[in-house]
């Protein structure tokens, strides 16, 4: 198979809408392990999640509740993510940090429920 270079993949982007880019961000997040909404990128090697045990918490937004647009505000200023991007998240839910610290996680729920959002610790 031949090698696939970055600036085809660029290209081919660039020819999808938001709603396909973020299903494929959804499929790299299941096959890779990773977050691209968080900070620091990292690949999670294999396991990683069932060896952390419970010192380390996934935010896991599942519904914005009535409050939307001060959900999406939070949502950009936690993730980094643009407007679109956490409009999306705060329309289907889903993963918001994955692997964090138990006081960041607990930290950031508190944030997001103030706002009216009903948030889960996974």
């Amino acid at each position: 198979m031949a090698k696939i270079e970055n600036k085809d993949i660029i290209e081919a982007l660039k020819e999808k809408t938001i709603l396909e880019v973020k299903e494929l961000v959804d499929m790299m997040k299941e096959e890779f392990g990773v977050d691209p909404s968080a900070v620091a990128v990292a690949a999670a090697p294999a396991g990683a999640s069932e060896d952390a045990g419970s010192s380390t918490k996934t935010v896991v937004l599942k519904n914005a509740g009535g409050n939307k647009i001060a959900v999406i505000k939070l949502l950009k200023e936690i993730t980094g993510l643009g407007l679109v991007e956490a409009k999306a998240l705060a329309d289907n839910g889903g993963n918001i940090k994955e692997n964090i610290a138990s006081d960041e996680a607990n930290q950031i729920k508190a944030q997001l429920e103030e706002a009216g959002a009903e948030i889960e610790l996974a």
